[in-house]
């Protein structure tokens, strides 16, 4: 595993994460104690330490899940990022509560979901821009950053081209910019990337397979099952997006290398990435993931020869 500075942050993380959306059971199954603690045993054999999740994926389900098996570890060996703004209600029913007091609410919620006494990195979770410039919201978290309960701030950007918020991430205190960046969704290295390299600012890339796409077991016309948040993406999107992978393989694929290892160290080879958070439903899919950073060594080489594991 490789390691990279967090922007400005004092955090070290590996430059695969696990996300976990999919522990709130949105992404076709529910998931066990035992099969989470599965996917973290694997993840820390893997060297992998950044963790990310949100208060909203199930109420606070994936979250409860992540504290079972940290608490019974050593938390300082994780790095959790989690985010706020948004209540779970039911499957892909959520509504927004940004006030400082509800906010507030959501943070001890969270804190007591994952069995801790501090957030590495609390994230404004894909909120609008009126409800990002509130500046008694900021002056709040910043509090709780000088209470302990918090240690970095983060912004989430629900747009890829949100550049107003990634504009403000210094003037609010917001040190990291997490944000949909894959090889078939490029539009953040038009604006949002350099304004995160002018600022000193960390980047997670989200959704680097492309909700699967990219991880190239699926071919043209493809069938979600029903409970599958892809089965709620446009049937046309989803074709062209299937046909543009089949190219894709075809022309830059290297052979021999796994799709979806590839499409992660394509992402860390952007200078402005500082890891990606692929989200994983088995032990077997976190030893693939992990795989991609064989292909990233000092900075970000451009060859795709395997670079040594120097844990850069």
């Amino acid at each position: 595993m490789k390691y990279r500075k967090l922007g400005a942050t004092n955090l070290k993380v590996s430059v695969i994460g696990v996300g976990t959306w999919q522990f709130g059971g949105e992404w076709g199954k529910p998931f066990t104690q035992a099969e989470v603690d599965g996917i973290l045993d694997q993840a820390k054999d893997s060297g992998i330490n950044l963790i990310d999740t949100a208060e909203c994926y199930g109420d606070h389900t994936s979250e409860s899940l992540i504290g079972s098996y940290v608490s019974r570890g050593r938390r300082e060996d994780w790095v959790i990022a989690t985010k706020f703004g948004h209540r779970f209600h039911a499957h892909m029913d959520r509504t927004q509560h940004w006030s400082p007091q509800e906010v507030l609410q959501q943070l001890d919620a969270s804190l007591k979901a994952l069995q801790t006494d501090y957030i590495d990195l609390y994230q404004f979770h894909s909120g609008t821009d009126e409800a990002f410039d509130q500046d008694d919201l900021w002056t709040m978290l910043d509090k709780q950053v000088q209470a302990g309960k918090i240690r970095h701030l983060g912004t989430s950007i629900g747009s890829n081209d949100n550049l107003h918020q990634t504009e403000a991430s210094s003037r609010v205190g917001s040190k990291v910019i997490q944000v949909v960046y894959n090889r078939l969704d490029r539009a953040p290295e038009e604006r949002v990337f350099p304004s995160c390299e002018r600022q000193g600012l960390g980047v997670l890339a989200r959704v680097p397979l492309a909700s699967g796409y990219l991880s190239g077991k699926y071919k043209p016309g493809a069938v979600f099952a029903v409970n599958d948040v892809r089965q709620r993406h446009d049937p046309e999107q989803t074709r062209l997006k299937l046909e543009e992978v089949e190219r894709i393989k075809e022309k830059e694929l290297p052979a021999g290398m796994d799709m979806a290892t590839w499409a992660l160290a394509w992402c860390l080879k952007h200078p402005a990435v500082t890891a990606v958070i692929p989200g994983c439903k088995s032990p077997e899919q976190v030893i693939a993931n992990a795989a991609a950073a064989n292909y990233v060594g000092d900075g970000h080489p451009q060859s795709w020869k395997q670079q040594p594991n120097d844990q850069a």
